[in-house]
């Protein structure tokens, strides 16, 4: 499998948090052979130290957390649950690495969300697949929020007059139509719908309806 992401969303890293210095060595050196990043953490204590001390929102980038099950202090387990309380789970897939016995326990965190879990002794070309394919998971879910806060912030930038005229339009009410319904000029309605199209980055009506149906934002709302 080739990655391909759009680059504008940044350089992709996958961060291994592993107790065995010799399992994030081995990680790191298969993650870069395949010209991909690796950030490695040596607990899930030392990885949430390092996101809380973020200033940046985390992740920034395509990312995924390979995760070990069982480690010294805060288990596998306990970061993953953190993270979906965090909502970080669609931007930042979880891979667990799991041992034999470990695997009923990463059966239940695919079942609360996790992307995945991989049995030791793993397969490199399986694992690198499995990371890649999250790595895509992991982009079309932040650009899903990019947009949805480039929709937030033009919406915000509308004025009260304006979100009527918008709502008309969206549900297809000719200009003289949406004159009669807010008691204004046709040549008013005119100005506000093209500041609405400028605003919200469409060029139609259609457009506007599909891009405010797309963001759960009702016309008739």
């Amino acid at each position: 499998m080739t990655l391909a992401l759009d680059p504008a969303l940044g350089i992709p890293v996958v961060h291994v948090v592993d107790d065995e210095e010799v399992v994030r060595e081995a990680l790191a050196w298969l993650l870069r052979s395949r010209r991909l990043l690796a950030e490695d953490h040596p607990s899930a204590d030392a990885f949430e130290d390092w996101r809380r001390a973020r200033t940046a929102p985390f992740p920034d980038a395509p990312s995924c957390l390979l995760l070990d099950v069982r480690m010294p202090g805060s288990s596998g387990v306990e970061l993953f649950e953190r993270l979906v309380a965090d909502g970080l789970t669609g931007v930042l897939p979880v891979i667990f690495l799991t041992g034999h016995g470990d695997v009923p326990t990463a059966v239940a965190a695919v079942k609360r969300g996790a992307f995945d879990f991989v049995e030791k002794p793993f397969s490199n070309n399986a694992l690198v697949d499995r990371i890649e394919q999250a790595l895509t998971a992991s982009a079309q879910a932040l650009a899903a929020r990019r947009d949805r806060c480039a929709f937030a912030r033009a919406l915000s930038e509308l004025t009260e007059r304006e979100r009527e005229v918008m709502r008309l339009v969206a549900l297809g009410r000719p200009n003289k139509l949406v004159a009669d319904a807010l008691d204004i000029s046709v040549r008013t309605v005119e100005v506000h719908r093209a500041r609405v199209f400028d605003k919200m980055g469409v060029r139609s009506a259609v457009e506007l309806a599909h891009l405010l149906r797309d963001h759960d934002a009702a016309p008739g709302g």
